[in-house]
């Protein structure tokens, strides 16, 4: 018998091997190792997916090489002018700062690693970079950049500026964004002059990771360095500093106007994703008091593009005489969009919003019926869901997955959601503002929850407190819609008034969460995803601007994190019809109206491609001037 330390000492000593099959055992027991590093590595590489565009689900519209986006026309001619109006103030060209308001379009000379398409909801495509490469995990992303990138002054855009922006914009930037991303987007890496890397938390999703940098404007580094006590983003300045863009500042006249001008030496002309796009020479924004005088401006033809959102607007002021002649064109394009959750939102963060009973009660004394026939000239629909007129709505008894989704939430939600319909906007009379059903079932739920009527009419709590409520707005469109809601809240006992301030007032009081109710419209997609944590998530809700009635509760801030996970389609749908579901039950929300199509009045001389696309009408990017028509109604008189 062999003693143990034999074998050991013929290897280590490197003499003739006596024992041939062992020697074979052990070469091949190698060159297996070998194979399945080989094997290894090979697969690693494969997982690692490199690709000139990003899409959540599916597969991207557009492949790699593409000329141009199908609804642009690449022979559009460039010129003329794209003239816009504002209603309102500005006092700042930095669109980032926490005070007071940034002028209209002032971000956009900014731009972002990649841009969305308009035909494809949740699909983005390179700009500064040209390409991007991510593991299936998606636990990092590396942008390759466009070497040929320049901003306005003739400087490289790098991958240092890339994550100065970052970095910037969590620095300086609205503390809500910064909170939320600081905890996702841990660390951002420049790997060389033009490749950059974003690493992600692993303990968040990743859904929307990659298209949020993807996103993030960038910024001239060097512009910021050269003077950083005046150049800070979080400050107003009228130096809107240098981006990227195809348009730079040409003048800025407060509450004036703005002038963008096109940027000659613009470098990404060519880029497919622009081909077709940008036609303007220049791009002017009117700045006007109120929404009449701004009206009676474009009749004028002081400005001669007018999106519409006032439906007294669309319905009696367009009978002047260029509509009639056809030099005015009134028109009316499909939204493939969902439409913003809009309505009057209450701030939960106030003691008398927090009893359901209260929030019902001040929901009933709305009488939308009436509202749309007599106020908005029946063009408006009653809205009902967050995710109206979309696959995302829930609709019925749930059932399948999103059923289980609800179950899964257990004591987090009242258990009459799993076997009721969702919560639908209140009907009501139209014959009257007032419908007397709907004001007795609110009033009878006040003095459910303790708010009796006192010798005065008023109702009071059982401390003595008036239950007062102030709709904080801005607009006489608004102040004309609220009047006859308040006269409703009145009669059942609430000391309801408006308050309608100026500008930089309601911006100032909006972010400090200085309001009973606010008119505000919740952007909606398609594709929802990380947003969510802005609009409901507990997280920010005491100061984000985003999430303006503060919500705070468990059971949403589950349903968004089920939905920024999500890996199909199938699960994104199911979490999000029940995350409706919860929203609505809350009644934090008085819903109103909303609108399927785009209103857009314009003078007769733009043009736009045949098709236009369902997710952006493309205005200000789109479509062209025709220069001889512009001069027809130049020289007929028609427009100065």
């Amino acid at each position: 018998m062999k003693t143990p330390t034999a074998p050991r000492r013929a290897i280590s000593a490197r003499v003739v091997d006596p024992q041939p099959f062992f020697r074979i055992m052990m070469a091949g027991f190698a060159a297996l190792i070998i194979c399945a590093l080989t094997v290894s590595l090979a697969f690693a590489e494969e997982r690692v997916i490199k690709s000139h565009g990003f899409t959540e689900f599916g597969e991207l519209k557009y492949p790699e090489g593409f000329t141009h986006f199908d609804y642009v026309n690449p022979e559009a001619p460039k010129g003329g002018e794209l003239s816009l109006s504002a209603v309102g103030t500005f006092d700042s060209m930095n669109p980032y700062t926490r005070k007071g308001r940034g002028g209209a379009m002032s971000a956009d000379h900014f731009e972002s690693l990649m841009i969305g398409s308009y035909d494809e909801p949740g699909s983005y495509y390179g700009l500064l970079a040209e390409s991007l490469e991510y593991p299936e995990s998606q636990d990092w992303v590396i942008f390759n950049m466009r070497p040929e990138a320049r901003f306005s002054d003739g400087t490289p855009v790098t991958a240092e500026d890339v994550v100065f922006s970052h970095n910037l914009l969590l620095e300086q930037g609205l503390k809500s964004y910064a909170e939320a991303v600081k905890k996702r987007i841990p660390k951002a890496e420049v790997l060389g002059p033009h490749r950059v890397k974003f690493y992600f938390s692993p303990d968040f999703p990743r859904r929307a990771m990659i298209t949020q940098v993807a996103g993030t404007s960038v910024f001239s580094k060097s512009w910021f360095e050269a003077d950083p006590e005046n150049r800070r983003l979080d400050e107003p300045r009228l130096d809107p500093g240098i981006g990227s863009g195809p348009y730079v500042l040409e003048s800025a006249d407060v509450n004036q106007r703005i002038v963008y001008k096109r940027n000659p030496d613009y470098w990404g002309n060519d880029v497919n994703v622009n081909v077709g796009r940008h036609n303007y020479d220049r791009i002017r924004i009117e700045y006007f008091g109120d929404s009449v005088a701004a009206m009676e401006g474009f009749k004028a033809g002081v400005y001669t593009m007018r999106p519409e959102n006032s439906s007294k607007s669309w319905a009696t002021a367009y009978g002047f005489d260029a509509v009639k002649e056809g030099d005015v064109v009134k028109g009316e394009f499909p939204d493939g969009n969902v439409p913003a959750a809009s309505g009057f939102v209450m701030n939960l963060l106030r003691p008398k919003f927090q009893d359901p009973r209260v929030r019902e009660a001040i929901q009933l004394a709305y009488n939308f019926e009436w509202t749309n026939d007599s106020l908005q000239y029946g063009l408006f629909a009653q809205r009902h869901s967050f995710w109206q007129d979309s696959a995302l709505e829930a609709k019925g008894l749930p059932e399948g997955r999103e059923l289980e989704v609800l179950q899964d939430l257990g004591d987090q939600i009242d258990p009459a959601l799993l076997t009721s319909e969702p919560v639908m906007a209140h009907s009501s009379k139209p014959a009257r503002p007032a419908d007397r059903r709907n004001l007795r079932r609110a009033m009878k739920l006040l003095d459910e929850a303790d708010w009796a009527v006192g010798d005065d009419g008023l109702r009071r709590n059982a401390k003595g407190e008036v239950l007062k409520l102030e709709f904080l707005i801005d607009s006489p469109t608004i102040e004309r819609i609220v009047q006859p809601y308040i006269a409703n809240l009145r009669q059942m006992g609430v000391d309801a008034i408006s308050n309608r301030v100026d500008f930089a007032q309601y911006t100032s009081r909006r972010r400090e969460k200085d309001f009973d109710m606010i008119t505000y419209a919740y952007p909606k997609y398609l594709q929802p995803s990380t947003g969510l944590y802005q609009q409901f998530g507990s997280d920010a809700h005491e100061f984000s601007v985003f999430n303006p009635a503060g919500i705070a509760d468990p059971a949403v801030d589950t349903l968004i994190g089920a939905i920024v996970k999500a890996e199909d389609q199938e699960e994104l749908y199911a979490n999000v019809r029940a995350l409706d579901r919860v929203l609505r039950a809350k009644r934090f929300m008085v819903p109103t109206w909303y609108l399927d199509v785009n209103w857009v009045a314009y003078w007769n001389f733009y043009e736009q491609p045949e098709t236009l696309p369902l997710f952006d009408l493309g205005l200000s990017d789109v479509w062209w001037v025709n220069a001889e028509k512009e001069a027809a109604l130049k020289s007929s008189g028609a427009l100065r």
